[in-house]
């Protein structure tokens, strides 16, 4: 029987919202969750929100006479508010839902939602009607807002003859629907990693070998979700063990999404020459902060040239320390972790499983939700509203009572699906906003989507520093997100900055888990419940540098990839060997033979990065730069943090990033921080690698 598991509360809300209603109409704090129960309410509620996008669409365009900001820019924004509900409620669903029918529902919703988008988007009459708007008088936020609707009006094609304008929108629709199929084949092909000699599992955690215990017929099975795959190959002593895993990980979706990302590569090759562009690349970064794609590439040869000395020294002490397990070996992609761990314990006297008890999954949680709260201004309250399971759990963030005029207004709400299990997207974590929010009219509400230990009885859920680092630059974007929610018009939500800019906040809040006072607030040990001791915290961060160049460098192989994918002729590209080609270029060991890791980045099927995964590293000097305001000797107070909320985050999408960037320094970003990061400077913070939505591949 077709179901979701709801809370206590779901009756009252399939009572308050029986049927699908308008998003004018619908109550303030309404879950985007509320009646939809099985895929026929799915598709009843997300058709209803596109029937009414339909009909602001033809009232928008039926105005006679003068056009105003009330009669055409207000529809517009409002059909847009519920194409990017439905769209995204869909996107969410196909991906978490643990019923078959209802993730299929969700994807053709999705599908239906963005197809009006693409058609709107080519339609001469909407661009007309929104050129003809007079701009005397209005904001600077409404100025802004339509003048970057219109640039990318005319991106998408609209000024295009009108049989090209008929070639783009079929290009978009096998696009869009190429895309999906690439994320579903990465959703539903995971892989298992078979274990018969129980012998093979030595080194690895005693909590994670006893949550795998052999079956019947003496066969351990270990899965290729992060929460499995990396354990082992941080912690396993067999080679053998960590070299299928390697490989099978990096596997999830072939032989599928080989043909799948040929056909996306060709697609966008197709659309770029109908609209202009000599290739992808040009058309995708012609709305980033970079501009254009040479500016892309001279960015990640700088990065490269600044990483290489120190990813040459710290090859060097692997390598050294793999000759004294197995002399002559070569050292493989699957040791890069492994033997890190092991340099670590050498030579900086830190093993990172001692911090696993101090960092239980519950502990971890408030952690990030009391932080946020001191230095953001904010409180958190949980809900009972309906999910589609009974793992997820749902928070309002609220104004913190006596906020100037804020008297606990209800800022959004944010859904945390945070373990893995079948059928639920497992390569990365990722927090998609399903409402962007309009202040007054529309709550934003963001679902962060993770696989993190716990959530199983009787498991702890102990975390390694990493996965706590992945769920505190997750709750960066939604703190961005949900703070930014809060403008005039939907689209002018942090959702619409731009994208080589969004990654910055998230990486931002990464830097409190290096914090020995932050820390110090949640990190206890899960059965004595003694503080983190400050030692070990001291070194973890300086066993941190260790690593930090060649993980940089991992990050330029991704973002070379992406980039070259979309500049290359996609018809003979053979997207394997071009990867395998990139990774000799910039890293000292050979990728494993037999491994096809572009088919399993969720990036390249994603719009908002396809040729621009430099993205990452891109705000990652943005965040350095930022972070150099704040007091490293005093992390936890409010003044830095809340001036950051109110530049930052409040703007939304309503300026520019490089205009909120350059409010927040008083000037334009540099390298200056990034490059004394990168250096080991001892009064910069120690992240080595972001981990985030739209997040990099957590394995090496």
């Amino acid at each position: 029987m077709l179901r979701v598991v709801l809370r206590a509360s779901v009756v009252v809300w399939a009572l308050l919202i029986a049927a699908p209603v308008r998003a004018a109409d619908e109550p303030l704090g309404a879950p985007f969750t509320a009646g939809i129960i099985n895929p026929e309410s799915l598709k009843r509620v997300t058709d209803a929100r596109i029937g009414h996008a339909r009909a602001l669409l033809d009232a928008m365009l039926a105005v006679k006479g003068r056009r105003t900001l009330a009669n055409t820019l207000r529809p517009y924004d409002d059909l847009l508010a519920e194409l990017d509900t439905a769209s995204t409620t869909g996107r969410v669903l196909s991906t978490v839902h643990p019923d078959a029918e209802m993730r299929q529902a969700g994807e053709q919703a999705n599908r239906s939602a963005d197809a009006l988008i693409d058609e709107i988007r080519l339609r001469p009459d909407v661009y007309d009607a929104l050129r003809a708007i007079p701009l005397e008088g209005a904001t600077a936020e409404t100025r802004y807002y339509i003048e970057r609707e219109l640039r990318d009006f005319r991106l998408a094609g609209v000024d295009k003859p009108a049989p090209v304008r008929e070639r783009v929108g079929q290009l978009r629709s096998q696009l869009t629907a190429a895309m999906n199929e690439f994320q579903r084949h990465i959703r539903e092909g995971g892989r298992k990693v078979v274990v018969r000699d129980p012998a093979e599992l030595a080194g690895l955690p005693e909590d994670f070998i006893a949550r795998h215990r052999a079956d019947a017929s003496g066969v351990i099975t270990l899965s290729t979700d992060a929460v499995d795959a990396r354990p082992v190959l941080l912690y396993a002593a067999s080679d053998d063990l960590r070299r299928r895993t390697y490989v099978e990980s990096q596997n999830v979706g072939y032989p599928q999404n080989a043909e799948v990302l040929k056909q996306i590569l060709v697609v966008r090759g197709e659309l770029a020459k109908a609209l202009g562009f000599e290739n992808w690349a040009a058309y995708d970064t012609a709305s980033r902060m970079a501009g254009d794609p040479r500016t892309v590439s001279d960015f990640i040869d700088k990065v490269v040239a600044a990483s290489a000395a120190g990813a040459a020294s710290e090859y060097a002490e692997l390598v050294a320390r793999k000759q004294q397990d197995a002399p002559g070996a070569p050292f493989n992609a699957w040791d890069r972790q492994r033997y890190g761990e092991l340099v670590r314990r050498a030579n900086y006297d830190f093993d990172s499983q001692s911090l696993r008890p101090y960092l239980p999954f519950e502990r971890v949680l408030n952690g990030v939700l009391n932080l946020t709260s001191t230095i953001f201004g904010v409180t958190f309250k949980r809900v009972s509203v309906p999910t589609w399971d009974q793992s997820v759990l749902v928070y309002e963030m609220f104004d913190a009572p006596g906020r100037p005029a804020s008297q606990g207004r209800l800022l959004g709400r944010v859904y945390l699906d945070l373990h893995p299990r079948p059928n639920k997207t497992a390569t990365g974590a990722v927090t998609s906003t399903v409402r962007m929010g309009v202040e007054g009219r529309q709550v934003p509400e963001s679902v962060l989507v993770a696989s993190l230990p716990g959530g199983q009885p009787g498991d702890p859920g102990l975390m390694t520093h990493d996965e706590v680092r992945t769920l505190f630059h997750e709750f960066g974007h939604v703190m961005h997100r949900v703070i930014g929610g809060h403008q005039q018009w939907n689209r002018l939500s942090s959702v619409s900055m731009e994208r080589d800019f969004t990654e910055a906040p998230s990486q931002m809040l990464e830097e409190w888990i290096w914090d020995p006072a932050t820390l110090a607030t949640f990190a206890r040990h899960y059965q004595t419940g003694e503080p983190i001791p400050a030692t070990l915290v001291a070194q973890m961060r300086r066993a941190s540098e260790f690593g930090k160049a060649l993980d940089v460098r991992q990050q330029m192989v991704f973002a070379r990839m992406s980039l070259a994918y979309h500049q290359t002729d996609p018809v003979p590209l053979d997207t394997t060997a071009l990867a395998m080609d990139i990774h000799r270029q910039y890293l000292p060991y050979p990728q494993a033979e037999g491994s096809h890791r572009e088919v399993q980045i969720t990036q390249l099927a994603n719009p908002g990065y396809a040729s621009t995964y430099y993205a990452y590293m891109w705000s990652l000097v943005i965040a350095k730069d930022m972070f150099s305001r704040f007091d490293r000797s005093h992390l936890t107070a409010p003044g830095a943090a809340m001036r950051y909320r109110m530049t930052v985050f409040a703007p939304g999408g309503s300026r520019p990033a490089a205009s909120l960037v350059r409010d927040f320094l008083g000037r334009p970003f540099d390298f200056t921080a990034w490059q004394a990061w990168l250096n080991g400077d001892s009064s910069a913070s120690t992240p080595t690698q972001s981990a985030g939505r739209r997040s990099p591949p957590a394995l090496p």
